[in-house]
């Protein structure tokens, strides 16, 4: 039987927040979803690591935008789960569905 590979903690997270920012979303925005639904506060170079690390997995695009003069000139990324990041973010979601349901009786928390 093959070994699969899941997805880490933060790295779900961040591909969630992806998602949660239209599939289209700048690291300012995933930053902020991270922080509001999450309550997590993220240094801008382990998000960056984490997105580049996604990008080399195959899990996430990105797309160059201008910059423009609020921004000094300085362009701006946009991020985008691909269809291998949404089927990674299935296999995991799944195989932690399954042992959360394992371990309810131990935890006493059925149902959340």
């Amino acid at each position: 039987m093959a070994t699969k590979s899941f997805l880490g903690e933060f790295e779900q997270m961040v591909l969630l927040a992806v998602m949660a920012g239209g599939n289209d979303a700048s690291g300012v925005d995933i930053s902020q979803e991270l922080e509001r639904s999450a309550d997590r506060k993220v240094s801008k170079g382990s998000l960056y690591t984490t997105l580049d690390r996604l990008k080399k997995k195959g899990l996430l695009n990105w797309r160059i935008e201008p910059g423009d003069i609020a921004r000094s000139g300085l362009p701006r990324r946009h991020f985008t789960v691909t269809e291998r990041g949404v089927k990674a973010l299935r296999e995991s979601r799944s195989a932690l569905l399954n042992l959360w349901r394992n371990a309810e009786d131990v935890l006493g928390e059925a149902g959340g």
